[in-house]
This record gives structure tokens, sequence and C-alpha cells, in this order.
């Protein structure tokens, strides 16, 4: 097996936060990112960036981490019993974009690499990640594209990796509760370690390296349509299920706040304004009505 070579993660996912912060800021054109270095008293730390009010993007945060610890958080020993008693060290970039426009989908990407060890055992590691799209008003070409993408990235590793990946991010981002899917998909994986790590890590950069080529021109297709209050007020109810999943039942906030991370960094995916309102259905023959069936989970190639 090729050696595991956490500092070049470390390296790679440091200048893939330069990269996304530079681009979209330069897509955003008014407001710049805000960098914010922290440390974590067990181990660790990490650089928080965040752009807010700018003209296309009202709020996107695009976090670096890197913690450790002498023990993993129950979020992540409750199915890898294996992992009970083992010092551990964390590693990601974690961004989330909230639109202006309602016609712009909310997106995130995470990319991330785990290392447990124990004294007298072989380390255990493996690298996680994906990206998905939360559209608010459904735009087929947009959803085609955003796949089209998502398949490029696996395409080079594997012909089960696009459809796995694909149906594993479909079953995750859903909300048990509402029995709704949170957006349109695209791709998640964990626990990442078959093939070795080097190719284990070139996938992982090929999901961090290609999220921009399938958000950007969405972004750039819908950020100057035209919107009014109606729209506005679609857009904030609907930011109420992002907040939903991310508080009950994201892994990356459950291990973020169990591990003793920094709260505000963890909760920077949350976007500024949201609205809930008491068993509110849409009208039937509106656009707002169509997002339901338009989320329903299948293939968009």
């Amino acid at each position: 097996m090729d050696d595991v070579n956490p500092q070049a993660v470390r390296d790679y996912l440091l200048g893939l936060q330069c990269r996304l912060c530079e681009q979209l800021d330069a897509e955003d054109g008014q407001a710049h990112f805000v960098v914010d270095e922290w440390t974590r008293a067990e181990g660790g730390g990490g650089c928080s960036r965040v752009l807010s009010e700018g003209a296309v993007f009202e709020q996107a945060g695009v976090n670096f981490s890197a913690v450790s610890g002498a023990h993993l958080p129950p979020s992540a020993t409750a199915q890898r019993t294996a992992l009970a008693g083992r010092a551990f060290q964390a590693m990601g970039v974690s961004l989330v974009v909230h639109p202006r426009n309602p016609y712009v989908p909310t997106s995130h990407l995470n990319v991330r690499f785990f290392s447990a060890e124990k004294s007298g055992e072989a380390p255990l590691w493996w690298f996680g990640g994906g990206f998905d799209l939360t559209p608010y008003y459904p735009f087929a070409e947009d959803a085609r594209h955003w796949h089209q993408t998502a398949q490029a990235v696996c395409a080079a590793f594997g012909e089960d990796y696009y459809p796995r990946y694909k149906r594993w991010c479909d079953e995750y981002f859903f909300l048990p509760h509402r029995q709704e899917a949170r957006g349109i998909g695209g791709l998640f994986f964990d626990d990442l370690h078959e093939g070795g790590f080097a190719h284990c890590f070139a996938f992982m950069q090929s999901v961090g390296d290609q999220y921009l080529a399938a958000y950007l021109p969405i972004v750039q297709r819908r950020k100057n349509m035209p919107f009014a209050e109606r729209e506005r007020d679609f857009q904030l109810y609907r930011r109420g299920r992002y907040v939903e999943f991310n508080l009950l039942y994201d892994r990356g906030t459950l291990f973020g706040l169990q591990s003793g991370g920094r709260t505000e960094s963890i909760l920077m995916s949350l976007p500024p304004l949201v609205k809930w309102r008491y068993q509110w259905t849409p009208q039937a023959g509106s656009p707002e009505v169509q997002l339901a069936e338009f989320l329903q989970p299948r293939s968009w190639l």
C-alpha cells in the first residue's frame, strides 16, 4: 500500500480554500471574504473565511480546519466501533453559499480526511466529501449541468463511482421528518480507502477541483433574473429546510460540535435570514408548487 501523507492533504486543502475564495470573490464583485484564523485548545485549529452582504452572495463561507484529539466523538464511532479509544486527526474544507437571488441555488461542498491511531496497531484512515445543490425554483438545464459535471468528476475512477455516490447523496440529504429531499443531490462519499491513499486522495481532489465548474455557470445564468418579494419570501421559507437538516442530521455539524470545534465556524453553514410557517403549502399551479416534484431523485443525465 502506498504511504499515507497527511501533510500533502493539508497543503492541498489550504490551496483549495484560497482558490475557492478568489473565484467566488471575483464572481460577487462587491463584497470580499473576511479571514478569521482560530485555534482549538484540544489540538489544531483552522481558518474561516466569510463573505457577507455581497451583490450575488448574501453569505458565503469557506472553512479550513485541521483538528486532533485523544478520542473520537460519538458521531464518528457510532457506526465504526473499531475507532473507539483511538487518537485522531481530521482535516477538511467546507463551503456553503447562500445566494441573494432566489433563482440561484444554495450550494455546498465538503472534502475531508480522517486518520485514527492506536498504539501497537496500524492507523485507520479514510476520505469523505462531495457536493450538492439546493434550488428554490426548478430549472432542468441547471440540474443536468450539475450532474453531468458530477459524472465527469468520477469518470477516471471507475464506472460505479458516479451512480454509487449520486445515490448515496440522494439518500443522505433527505429530511426523514419531512419526507423531503433537501435538494437535487450531487455526490456524497465517506469511509473511502479502497484502492490506496494516492487513488483516494486523487478522487477527493477531483471533487474539490471541479466544484466551481459545476456551480458557477448556474450562478452566472441566474444571478440577474428579476425577482420580487414573492420569490424572496419562498426562498427564505425553503432555507428553513436547510437549517433543519444541518442541525438535526449533518455529520459534519455533529462531529464539529461533539469534538469541541469552533461553534461560530461550524454554524457558518446556516443562512443569514430564514422563515418558518405553520402548515404552509404553496398555491396549486404556482411555480413554487413545482419544486416538490423537481426534488424527487431521478437520473439527470
